[in-house]
C-alpha cells in the first residue's frame, strides 16, 4: 500500500510548552489510523499542521509523496472535521454542505449532485433545504461530516467528532463511520481521548503523551499488550503488578499465585484483567485473603475493589447480582488467561 500521509520528525512549541516532540507518523491509503491521548497531548496540534494550519518549528508532512510546506491550506486536499460542527446557523444543510464545492468554483450543477450524494452517504437524504437549527445533534454531526467529504478529500481528518454526543448515539455513529471509511477506501487520522471508540473505529491505535508517540499497532495489540504502565493505566486496566515466573507459575510478593501461564521464567509486569479476578472461597488455589473495599455497578458487570494484605487492592469485574458488599471477606484468584504481559514499546 502506498503513504497516503507521511509526518516527519514534526516539533511544534508554544514558548515554553513542546506540544509535538519530534512525531513521525506514516498513514498508508486506505487506513484509518487512531490518534488515542488524553486532552492536552498533542492530537489536536497534529490535525492541524498537517491541515497547514499550524506550521511546524520542526519536521515535515507529505501527502502522497509531496512535501506541503509551501502548499496552503485550502489547496492540500485535508477534510478537518471539529466536535463543534461549525456549521452555518442561517444557512440550509445544502448551503452548508455546498461550502467547500463552492469556494473551489465548482459549477452549480455539479455542486447540487454532489451535496444529494454525500447527503445520501450520511443518512441524511432529502435535507438539502432543511434549517441547520432543526436539527438533532447527531443530524449536525452528520451534516458536518457531510460537508467533509463533499470535496473528496485525499486525508480526512476528524478532530473528537463523537466527544459532544450521548453515550448510545455516539456507539451507533461509531459503526457507521466505520462501514462508510470502508466503503469508500477513505484514508482517515481520527482524533479521541476515548479508548472504546478508538479500539472500534481504528485499523491501527497511535497512543499520545506529551507531544510523543508512545505505543502503536492493531486494536487488539494494543489492547493485549500494553507497552507500559501509563498505557495499561489510560486503556483502563486497574491492576498492575510484577510476577515472579517459573515454570508456567506466577508468584506476586504477597503470596497470589497464577497457574497455567505461558510466559519466560523471570520477572514479569503483568496487567491482571479484571474479568478473569475471581473471588473465590479457601479452597481457591493460589488464591489470597482480602477484604471487599468497594463495589461499583456498571451495568454490563459489577466492579469489586478489594484490599488484600501486603499488596495493592486488586479489581474484580463480576456478573452483577453477584457481587459481595463492602466488608465480606473473599479470597481473590486469577485466572492465566487475564494476565497481560506489558510489552516493549514500538
Amino acid at each position: 500500500m502506498s503513504v497516503a500521509l507521511s509526518v516527519q520528525d514534526v516539533q511544534v512549541r508554544f514558548g515554553p510548552l513542546v506540544a509535538l516532540d519530534g512525531i513521525t507518523l506514516d498513514v498508508t491509503a486506505g487506513e484509518v489510523v487512531a490518534l488515542l491521548g488524553p486532552s492536552g497531548c498533542g492530537k489536536s496540534t497534529l490535525l492541524r499542521v498537517v491541515a497547514g494550519l499550524q506550521p511546524p518549528d520542526r519536521g515535515r508532512v507529505l501527502l502522497d509523496g509531496v512535501d506541503q510546506a509551501a502548499i496552503p491550506a485550502h489547496r492540500r486536499g485535508v477534510g478537518l472535521m471539529f466536535q463543534d460542527h461549525a456549521l452555518f446557523p442561517h444557512r440550509d444543510v445544502g448551503a452548508n454542505v455546498s461550502f467547500g464545492l463552492r469556494m473551489r468554483g465548482d459549477p452549480p450543477q455539479r455542486r447540487e449532485a454532489r451535496v444529494a450524494e454525500v447527503l445520501e452517504l450520511v443518512g441524511l437524504p432529502g435535507f438539502q433545504r432543511r434549517a441547520v437549527g432543526e436539527l438533532s445533534g447527531g443530524e449536525r454531526q452528520r451534516v458536518a461530516l457531510a460537508r467533509t467529504l463533499a470535496p473528496e478529500p485525499r486525508v480526512l481528518m476528524l478532530d473528537e467528532p463523537l466527544g459532544a454526543l450521548d453515550r448510545s448515539l455516539r456507539e451507533r455513529l461509531v459503526l457507521e463511520l466505520r462501514a462508510l471509511f470502508d466503503r469508500l477506501d477513505l484514508t482517515v487520522v481520527h482524533v479521541t481521548h476515548d479508548q472504546g471508540e478508538a479500539l472500534a473505529i481504528a485499523d491501527r491505535v497511535v497512543l499520545v503523551r506529551g507531544g510523543r508517540v508512545v505505543q502503536q499497532g492493531t486494536p487488539r495489540a494494543v489492547w493485549t499488550a500494553p507497552a507500559d504502565d501509563w498505557v495499561a493505566d489510560f486503556l483502563g486496566f486497574a491492576n498492575i503488578v510484577d510476577l515472579e515466573v517459573r515454570a508456567g507459575v506466577g508468584r506476586t510478593a504477597w503470596g497470589l499465585e497464577i497457574r497455567g501461564l505461558e510466559l519466560p521464567d523471570g520477572a514479569a509486569r503483568v496487567v491482571l484483567r479484571a474479568g478473569g479476578v475471581g473471588l473465590g472461597d479457601a479452597a481457591a488455589p493460589g488464591g489470597v485473603p482480602g477484604v471487599v473495599a468497594g463495589v461499583a455497578f456498571r451495568g454490563e458487570d459489577a466492579l469489586v475493589r478489594v484490599a488484600v494484605a501486603d499488596g495493592p487492592e486488586l479489581a474484580a469485574g463480576v456478573v452483577p447480582g453477584s457481587e459481595p458488599v463492602i466488608g465480606d471477606e473473599v479470597v481473590v484468584c486469577v485466572a492465566p488467561w487475564a494476565v497481560a504481559p506489558l510489552a516493549p514499546s514500538g
